[in-house]
């Protein structure tokens, strides 16, 4: 079990990246959620199987073709038991 902290910066608001994001780690299994942040990054929280993790983490630095993500930056963080994957804010 891993738990990530991902900041995703560039153009990722307005484009449906918290909605994609959030169909993208349900498809893979990962709870958690995701958020946009006053500064015009995107805040999301992932947790789940290792892999699943991995592979949403290395989604998120290209996004949905509306996008242009510019920087992911990754950190551990707690798992926190996360029923789900839901868009926050």
């Amino acid at each position: 079990m891993k738990a990530v902290q991902v900041r995703v910066t560039g153009r990722v608001q307005g484009v449906s990246f918290r909605w994609y994001t959030q169909e993208q780690a349900r498809r893979l299994g990962v709870a958690g959620w995701v958020r946009n942040e006053p500064d015009g990054s995107v805040l999301l929280h992932a947790e789940g199987d290792d892999e699943a993790v991995d592979a949403l983490v290395a989604w998120c630095h290209d996004g949905p073709a509306t996008a242009r993500v510019e920087h992911v930056a990754v950190r551990d963080a707690q798992v926190g038991g996360a029923g789900g994957f839901e868009v926050v804010g």
